[in-house]
């Protein structure tokens, strides 16, 4: 990788162990409370959610027109999001870019398909959020009504015409040329099929730590889901704190206290945000272990390649 790069892998990693080492006794207390069992089956649901969401966003960028092998878009999309780890939201797409340049996709088509996939994870999200908490969380429908409102707004929002406007608008703005091929409605279901299938498996993830921790009842599953889905929609919308830390426990908490033991529900935040941390860096880690050892690391030949779209391989 160029300097720029490891620079970039190497200060997102810094800032994966401070989040780690932070509140490392609060930690080390919540994982004594969990089977072995139980992390083990949420880290691996974890992984499932990062790659049903890396797919989701390849999908988008080949409808863009910017067809990618599948290894390809892990290594991009796993090790750019590293990048939400350092505070702001920038970074993650400043890895992209970076990253993308060494297979010939333009700049500005993959800022859009990073866009389009933020947006359509967000837009399932509040609709996966707001079809199973209602059901089984009254305090955080009381609470969070008005995030389920912006559910059926922004999926209305991923409809094609609409986000070419609204990204050819902007490219207008910067005084840039529009999209030269455009998302299509099919391209756009698929892409929210697999960002739901994400949050499925992101739901998996937290239920098996919630049942760990003494949680009770044949919803618990919905519940977990939609708290998980709601947590991070909120933790997004924190712009400062890197990767939703805080207010993504806080909605945790107030999600599930009505179904687990006093106490319980902060040692779920804890525990599901550090099996996702090392689900991220497995995951950023095994591609970059892949690309050594299988010749996979795209050479500097391909670099500055930004006006020819690599040709999806046979």
């Amino acid at each position: 990788m160029s300097t720029a790069r490891v620079l970039l892998v190497v200060s997102a990693v810094a800032f994966c162990a401070y989040s780690l080492l932070s509140q490392w006794e609060e930690t080390t207390e919540a994982f004594a409370r969990m089977s072995w069992p139980a992390l083990a089956g949420s880290f691996l649901a974890a992984v499932g959610g990062l790659t049903a969401w890396m797919l989701s966003w390849r999908v988008l960028l080949a409808g863009l027109g910017s067809p990618i092998p599948v290894t390809a878009a892990a290594r991009m999309s796993f090790i750019s999001g590293l990048g939400k780890y350092v505070p702001g939201k920038v970074w993650a797409l400043v890895t992209l870019m970076e990253l993308g340049r060494a297979y010939g996709i333009p700049r500005i088509r993959n800022v859009s398909s990073s866009l389009l996939a933020i947006a359509t994870s967000l837009a399932s999200g509040l609709a996966v959020a707001a079809v199973t908490l209602p059901l089984t969380s009254p305090e955080a429908t009381r609470t969070y009504w008005w995030l389920f409102l912006l559910a059926p707004v922004l999926l209305a929002m991923l409809h094609p015409r609409i986000v070419t406007w609204g990204i050819d608008l902007l490219l207008k703005l910067a005084r840039r040329p529009g999209l030269e091929h455009p998302v299509s409605l099919a391209a756009t279901c698929h892409a929210t099929a697999w960002a739901t299938a994400g949050w499925a498996l992101f739901g998996v993830h937290t239920w098996l730590i919630a049942d760990a921790a003494g949680g009770d009842g044949r919803g618990l599953p919905f519940l977990a889901t939609g708290a998980y889905a709601l947590a991070f929609t909120a933790g997004f919308l924190v712009f400062i704190a890197p990767n939703g830390f805080g207010a993504r426990e806080a909605v945790i908490v107030i999600t599930l206290s009505p179904v687990l033991p006093s106490g319980a529900p902060l040692v779920v935040a804890l525990v599901s945000r550090v099996v996702l941390t090392l689900a991220d860096l497995a995951c950023a880690g095994a591609v970059l272990a892949v690309g050594r050892g299988g010749g996979n690391e795209p050479g500097p030949s391909r670099l500055d390649t930004d006006r020819e779209p690599m040709k999806e391989r046979s």
